[in-house]
């Protein structure tokens, strides 16, 4: 991709990137800026994304005790810093760290447009279980096809690649949640 001039140039090339992933297209690396500006620009998508996780449903007025929006801010960056410890060991193994800042960019985005379709689902559907369970096959399909087309890793690596992430965000999950109280796992 040619470097965009503006974040919005960037943010308009995402989303085609974004949308490239969700429909696997092989040219979905294309609309990614994978420069130093590019990881840095991917790095503000991915504040925005939390602020939206942890602030968008308290204001389409999903009610929620004091203090979630903060718990949920500190397990996702927790669980951010984890998956990617992870992804660095396993793409390092995998002898792939070359695709370890075009990973870091795309995700980063992708949470960040994940993070938007969350909040405008829960404000036209609601909140229920098979919505929660279609965004999170959306997330689903984009992580295998960040690490097929982006990443470009092989069908076993990618069995392995996604599985250790899973793990990793279970776990996470688990040791984190009991030792913040009240807290959960993030929306997104």
């Amino acid at each position: 991709m040619s470097q965009p001039t503006s974040i919005t140039q960037e943010l308009a090339a995402a989303a085609r990137g974004f949308v490239a992933l969700v429909t696997g297209n092989r040219h979905a690396a294309d609309h990614f800026d994978f420069s130093q500006r590019g990881l840095v620009g991917s790095f503000i998508a991915l504040i925005l994304a939390s602020v939206i996780t942890a602030f968008g449903p308290g204001l389409l007025g999903v009610p929620s005790e004091p203090g979630t929006a903060t718990r949920s801010i500190f397990l996702g960056a927790s669980l951010f810093v984890l998956q990617m410890g992870v992804v660095y060991f396993v793409l390092r193994q995998m002898g792939r760290l070359d695709g370890f800042i075009p990973y870091l960019v795309a995700d980063n985005w992708v949470s960040l447009f994940i993070a938007l379709l969350t909040v405008l689902v829960l404000r036209l559907i609601g909140a229920g279980d098979f919505t929660l369970l279609a965004i999170g096959l959306v997330a689903i399909i984009i992580e295998i096809n960040i690490a097929r087309v982006i990443v470009t890793l092989a069908p076993m690596q990618i069995v392995i690649f996604i599985g250790a992430q899973f793990a990793a965000q279970f776990l996470g999950v688990l040791i984190l949640a009991s030792m913040i109280p009240g807290a959960t796992a993030p929306a997104v």
